[in-house]
């Protein structure tokens, strides 16, 4: 590793030790103020998708303390809010750790959500109580049927004490330090729960690591597991608008010293390789440990936040080591579903199980949740045993260059699709000649070349076209309501295949070292199409779209320094077994 290299590393393990495991990145200040700024016109639109409900009636019910400390091992302090009955008696915990501000309510939600008043975006309802921290349980709900609700500060955040380490090693020994004096309380009849989204889905993988005595039972709600693979570098391709509006959150909400000069975030964009390597520093290794964590698990995976949580929570339900564990998709707006009725009956249940000892035959539960949607609106739900689905019949569809066309077979003759590096796209379609459900990852393999410089990024859409040949639409990231059926992205520099954890329907990049191209050269690349599930009318038309820039342009959604010059070419035919692999589901006969 050369000097600069070095100097490189030395700088950015600053960085990791209040960033998201070494990786939140600045882009320009215009894209993160897009989500910052304030709106004193927002919260009075119609159409604003947060109800703040009634508590009036509640007040006599239960009892409220604010900011509480909890002391650690090494003395610092962290500040609390709990939610408990008033009523004598020992009762089982929810419990949230976040870097939000535990004491900002729905009036000082994100401004992200102002981007449901536009007409592309739809965040549904979010109706929870005046004492909800961003994306956590709401104790106007939980208290009621008798838990204690507590939101915790993570240290270095809000009230609490502290350096900020985000999600660190450090942070899980805090967790499971909070945790236990949760179970020790009087009012605690010792039985913690962990619930929440994103940040506070994330966090329950960081404190579930450390598998503290008096946790019971978690309901990460759609939270990555990988933040290089799933957040930072889609494919090897810098991500730079939500990655901006996060560090820049968390920028505002910490107490410790600020972030080095965005130039270092610009200069580590270029070398992803290199945050593979500042990633395994043990000062700044992530508390996730995946396969460590063997309590029972409630997790939500969504096909609808592609980019940010949707791979976390499939990753995080094959992963983690226990043997009690759930997967509820769905492919809707997350805080909608999160806090809508049939959402919160299953978490109810899953925790009277496992925290109140309630023989409510949840542990009987199917594993696996299965929503397939038809369009944005309409959607069908039965059940798996596993995830993969067990009895997947995983189909290639043949890239036929010539004709524009995906087909079982495999084109005799080689054939060249080429396009535009930066403005073009080549697409190949499949109509569909009986009902077809697509569920779970595809993969799509290319033999592709560069006429012009060393690299190249490839972004990938699987579309669904309706018989008249329309585009049909599904929820993508923070409420977009013109997604494609799923996503991918490559780098081809960063093609290496991990080869322990890669599969024949999903494979898995390394990103150690790159592997420059050669104008010309001809290479494979496989590249990973996120979890999805779709249900294909027969006659209707899976679409695959090959192109070198964004699908569509999305605030909290959008990737920087491009690699891309001249033309690129796909190979197919022949020799070049270019395909999509597809994830059947066989019909079940009635």
């Amino acid at each position: 590793m050369g000097r600069k290299a070095k100097i490189a590393i030395a700088l950015l393990v600053g960085l990791t030790a209040v960033g998201l495991a070494g990786g939140m990145f600045l882009a320009s200040k215009d894209q993160a103020q897009t989500f910052l700024e304030d709106d004193p016109q927002m919260r009075t639109h119609p159409d604003y998708p947060v109800e703040v409900t009634d508590i009036s009636g509640l007040a006599e019910e239960i009892e409220v303390e604010r900011d509480v400390w909890i002391t650690t091992r090494d003395g610092t302090r962290l500040s609390a809010n709990i939610f408990r009955p008033r009523a004598e008696g020992r009762y089982p915990v929810v419990m949230a750790f976040t870097a939000y501000d535990k004491n900002k309510g729905p009036d000082l939600y994100p401004k992200l959500l102002r981007h449901s008043l536009k007409p592309d975006f739809d965040l549904g309802r979010i109706a929870v109580s005046e004492w909800t921290s961003w994306e956590g349980p709401d104790p106007a709900f939980w208290v009621p049927q008798g838990y204690v609700v507590i939101y915790v500060d993570s240290a270095g955040f809000a009230s609490s004490e502290g350096e900020p380490s985000t999600l660190s090693r450090r942070d899980r020994d805090y967790f499971y330090d909070a945790i236990e004096w949760a179970g020790e309380q009087g009012w605690s009849n010792g039985n913690i729960g962990l619930n929440g989204v994103s940040y506070l889905a994330i966090s329950q993988w960081v404190a579930a690591s450390g598998n503290p005595p008096s946790l019971k039972a978690i309901i990460p709600w759609e939270g990555q597991s990988d933040p290089y693979r799933e957040v930072l570098y889609h494919g090897g391709i810098p991500e730079i608008a939500f990655t901006s509006f996060w560090i820049r959150k968390m920028r505002s909400g910490a107490n410790g010293a600020p972030l080095p000069h965005p130039i270092i975030f610009k200069f580590a964009h270029q070398r992803p390789s290199l945050m593979r390597r500042v990633q395994t520093r043990p000062a700044t290794t992530s508390g996730i440990d995946l396969q460590s964590i063997t309590v029972p698990a409630l997790i939500a995976g969504t096909w609808s936040d592609q980019g940010l949580h949707t791979r976390g929570s499939f990753e995080g339900f094959k992963t983690i080591s226990s043997e009690k564990k759930w997967l509820y998709t769905h492919g809707r707006s997350k805080w909608d579903v999160y806090y809508s009725e049939e959402a919160l009956e299953t978490q109810k249940a899953f925790f009277d199980h496992f925290l109140k000892g309630v023989p409510n035959g949840f542990d009987q539960t199917a594993p696996v949740r299965v929503e397939v949607r038809e369009d944005l609106r309409n959607f069908q739900v039965y059940e798996a045993q596993d995830w993969p689905i067990p009895g997947t019949d995983y189909q290639s569809l043949y890239l036929n260059a010539q004709l524009g066309e995906l087909s079982s077979s495999l084109p005799a003759q080689p054939r060249e699709a080429s396009y535009d590096a930066l403005t073009g796209s080549r697409t190949f379609d499949l109509i569909f000649d009986e009902d077809t459900e697509l569920t779970g990852n595809m993969k799509l393999k290319l033999w592709v070349s560069v006429d012009e410089g060393d690299d190249m990024d490839l972004f990938i859409g699987v579309r669904k076209l309706d018989r008249q040949g329309r585009e049909v639409h599904f929820f993508a990231k923070t409420g977009y309501i013109k997604g494609p059926v799923a996503m991918g992205w490559l780098r081809a520099s960063q093609r290496e295949l991990d080869e322990t954890r890669s599969t024949p329907w999903q494979p898995v990049l390394l990103h150690q070292d790159a592997a420059p191209l050669t104008p010309g050269e001809i290479v494979p690349v496989e590249i990973e199409i996120l979890p999805s599930s779709t249900l294909f009318r027969a006659g209707e038309t899976l679409r695959l779209v090959i192109q070198g820039r964004d699908l569509f342009d999305h605030p909290a959604l959008a990737h920087g320094y491009p690699v891309n010059r001249g033309q690129h070419t796909v190979h197919a035919g022949g020799k070049y077994d270019s395909h999509l692999l597809v994830p059947v589901i066989p019909r079940q006969e009635d």
